[in-house]
């Protein structure tokens, strides 16, 4: 299943926002998450926020606790929860049609991802809309580790918007670290979900942060 949804992934930009500096023409920027209660793997919020673009005004909240029943898997989260996330985005599209975001934020990954198929992937297939991958901590594949070299690389990033690529032993740039601000010294692990380029996913992102963490996951 997973390498036939791979197989639809789009790597470019797809939208006429993604090619403007300022993306004018964006107006809703969506972030998705699922936090599990502690100390139990089996209960979680799904929340969808929209907020507006580039005011970062929040425009649209769902919040549902779930019942997570597949089990965890490496590699395989998004069986667990890609389908309460596109639930939320299809209740949206019944409630409030037009506040349907333009692109979604995700707490995890995308191609960065051991078989390149990450949550945002998976999430941007399903749902058509543009992703992004959004994580806090670097998934370790295709030779990324978080080793002295990756340390030092770290501690280059000396202002808000500084980035390096995340390259694999494959050659492939699967993502990239990007200060989103200056009051924190670590990074964001920025990688393509779908129907966008990875240089317009940094750029989005960077658009989208007050603190660490960009508005539409924070919220």
């Amino acid at each position: 299943k997973q390498t036939q949804l791979r197989a639809c992934v789009v790597e470019e930009d797809t939208e006429e926002w993604q090619e403007d500096p300022d993306f004018t023409g964006l107006e809703r920027v969506g972030g998705v998450d699922l936090s599990y209660t502690k100390g139990d793997d089996t209960t979680a919020c799904a929340s969808l926020v929209v907020l507006s673009f580039p005011a970062l005004e929040v425009l649209y909240e769902d919040y549902q606790m779930v019942a997570v029943n597949a089990p965890y898997v490496s590699g395989f989260l998004a069986f667990r929860e890609v389908p309460f996330l596109v639930e939320a985005v299809q209740r949206l599209q019944q409630k409030e049609p037009r506040l349907k975001p333009q692109v979604l934020l995700v707490d995890g990954n995308g191609l960065l991802h051991h078989r390149g198929f990450g949550v945002a992937c998976h999430l941007g297939v399903l749902t058509d809309l543009p992703c992004i991958g959004v994580a806090k901590n670097l998934l370790q594949v295709d030779g990324l580790v978080k080793d002295e070299l990756h340390r030092e690389q770290i501690r280059s990033l000396q202002k808000e918007g500084d980035t390096f690529p995340l390259m694999g032993t494959s050659g492939r740039v699967l993502g990239m670290a990007l200060r989103s601000c200056s009051n924190s010294s670590k990074p964001l692990y920025i990688s393509v979900g779908h129907k966008v380029c990875l240089e317009t996913a940094v750029r989005l992102v960077k658009s989208c942060c007050k603190y660490r963490i960009p508005e539409p996951i924070r919220q």
